[in-house]
C-alpha cells in the first residue's frame, strides 16, 4: 500500500474515528425518529435539516477555513458533535427527547459536518502531492466505507437493540477522540506544503473574499457545469432515497434491528470502488469511470423502485454504493485539480451550497410524494437522474481533459481580477 506522510495518516486517524460516530449515528438516528413518529414528512425532515446547512452556512463557512486555522476549527467541529450526541444520549435515557429536540440535534449536527467536511478537504491538497491525490481519496473512502458501514453501521443497530440512546454516547466518544487526533496534527506540515502565493490576501475584507470565490467559480465555466450537473443528479437521490428507512421496513417488512446489517452489506461495494478507483481511472481514463458510474447507478436506482424483495434490493445496493464511491472519489480529485487551495474553502463552500444545499428540498418533496406510495420518489427520482446523467456523458470527458492538462494548483491567481478567460 502506498505510504502517505505522518500528518496525512493522522488526518486519516481522525476520520477513522469520526466515520464510526457517523456510523452509529446514520443506523440510530433513524430508527429514533421512527420511535417518535411514523409521519413520511417527518422522517423526510431529518434527512433535509442534516442537509439544509449545506445551503445556509456552506460559503460562510468555507471563507472562514480559508482565513483561520484549520486544524482548531475542524477540531472544535468534532468536538461540538460530541458534546450534542451525548446531549441527545441523556434525552433519550430519561425519556425526554421529543421530535423537535432531534430535529434540532440533526440541524447541529449537519452544521458541524459542514465546518468538517469543508475543512478537511482544504487540508488534503496541502498534505498530498498532485499526484497523490486520487491514492489518498481513495484510502479516506476506504476508512470511511469499513469502518462507517461495517463497524459503526451494525454496532448502532446492536446497541440500539439494547438501549435506544447507548449508541449516541458512543458516538460521542468517537467525536471526542477525533478531535483530539486532530491536534495532534503539526501546524508545521500544514504550512510547509503551502506553493508560493498560496496564502490569501492578509487585509481582504470577508464578504470580499466570500464574493470573489462565487465568482471565480461562475466564471470557471467547465467547473460550473459539473456543479450544476451534481446539483440535479443530488436533488434527484435525495428525493429518492429521503424514506428510504420506510421503504426497507414498512414495504420490504425488513426488521429494525437487520437495518444496520443491511447497510453493511451494501457498503461492500464501496470497498471495492475505493481498492479500486485509482486503478480503474488509469486504465479505461477518469471521464469514462465517472460517467459509467453515474449513469448505471442511476439506472439500478430505478430499477431498485420495482423490486418486492429485500435480496435484490440489498446486492444492487452493493452494486450502487460501489458506483456512487468511484463518483466521490474521482470527482474530488478532479476539484482538488482544479480549485487553487487558497480559495479552496470559499469555492467548495459555494459548490456544495449548490450541490447540497439543494438536497433538503429534494428530501421534502421526496417526503411529501412517499405519502401516495414508498415506491413512487424512488422511480421518479431515478428516472430523472438517468436522463440527466445521459445528457452529460460527453462534457465528463471534455472536464477531466481539461483539469489534467491545466495546473490551476501552482498558478499564482490575482484575486482581485477577472477569471472570464476561464
Amino acid at each position: 500500500m502506498q505510504s502517505f506522510s505522518p500528518a496525512f495518516n493522522r488526518l486519516w486517524s481522525a476520520a477513522i474515528a469520526s466515520n464510526f460516530a457517523d456510523g452509529v449515528l446514520r443506523v440510530s438516528i433513524p430508527l429514533v425518529a421512527v420511535k417518535l413518529t411514523t409521519a413520511p414528512v417527518s422522517i423526510s425532515a431529518i434527512s433535509a435539516l442534516a442537509m439544509l446547512p449545506w445551503l445556509l452556512f456552506a460559503i460562510p463557512i468555507g471563507g472562514l477555513a480559508d482565513r483561520i486555522n484549520r486544524r482548531t476549527f475542524l477540531a472544535v467541529a468534532h468536538g461540538i458533535r460530541s458534546l450534542t450526541a451525548a446531549s441527545v444520549s441523556l434525552a433519550t435515557a430519561t425519556h425526554h427527547l421529543t421530535i423537535g429536540w432531534l430535529f434540532l440535534a440533526v440541524a447541529i449536527f449537519g452544521t458541524c459536518e459542514v465546518i468538517a467536511d469543508t475543512t478537511a478537504q482544504t487540508l488534503i491538497p496541502r498534505l498530498l502531492a498532485k499526484e497523490e491525490l486520487e491514492s489518498g481519496n481513495s484510502r479516506l473512502y476506504l476508512a470511511e466505507t469499513v469502518v462507517q458501514d461495517f463497524i459503526g453501521g451494525p454496532t448502532g443497530g446492536f446497541l440500539y437493540g439494547i438501549a435506544i440512546g447507548i449508541p449516541l454516547f458512543v458516538s460521542s466518544a468517537g467525536y471526542l477522540i477525533a478531535a483530539s487526533l486532530i491536534l495532534l496534527i503539526p501546524l508545521q506540515a500544514i504550512h510547509d506544503v503551502r506553493v508560493e502565493g498560496d496564502a490569501p490576501k492578509e487585509h481582504e475584507p470577508f464578504l470580499q473574499s466570500l464574493k470573489f470565490g462565487i465568482k471565480y467559480l461562475y466564471n470557471h465555466k467547465p467547473m460550473r457545469h459539473l456543479v450544476l450537473m451534481t446539483t440535479s443528479i443530488g436533488f434527484c437521490f435525495n428525493f429518492a432515497s429521503a424514506t428510504i428507512v420506510l421503504f426497507l421496513l414498512h414495504t420490504l417488512h425488513l426488521k429494525p434491528s437487520y437495518f444496520g446489517l443491511v447497510m453493511a452489506i451494501q457498503g461492500s461495494g464501496s470497498i471495492i470502488a475505493s481498492l479500486t478507483a485509482a486503478r480503474m481511472s488509469t486504465r479505461f481514463g477518469r471521464g469514462q469511470v465517472m460517467g459509467f458510474s453515474m449513469l448505471v447507478q442511476c439506472a439500478l436506482w430505478t430499477a431498485t423502485s420495482l423490486m418486492t424483495n429485500i435480496i435484490p434490493v440489498v446486492l444492487t445496493g452493493i452494486v450502487i454504493t460501489g458506483l456512487g464511491t468511484y463518483w466521490n472519489i474521482l470527482v474530488m480529485a478532479t476539484y482538488q485539480e482544479l480549485i487553487p487551495n487558497h480559495l479552496y474553502g470559499r469555492i467548495h463552500g459555494t459548490r456544495r451550497t449548490l450541490v447540497w444545499g439543494m438536497m433538503p428540498f429534494g428530501s421534502l418533496l421526496g417526503g411529501y410524494i412517499s405519502t401516495f406510495g414508498l415506491r413512487i420518489p424512488i422511480f421518479i427520482g431515478a428516472l430523472v437522474g438517468t436522463v440527466i446523467s445521459l445528457f452529460n456523458l460527453k462534457f465528463l470527458l471534455r472536464l477531466v481533459a481539461f483539469a489534467t492538462t491545466v495546473d490551476y494548483v501552482s498558478e499564482d491567481i490575482d484575486s482581485n481580477r477577472d477569471h472570464e478567460q476561464l
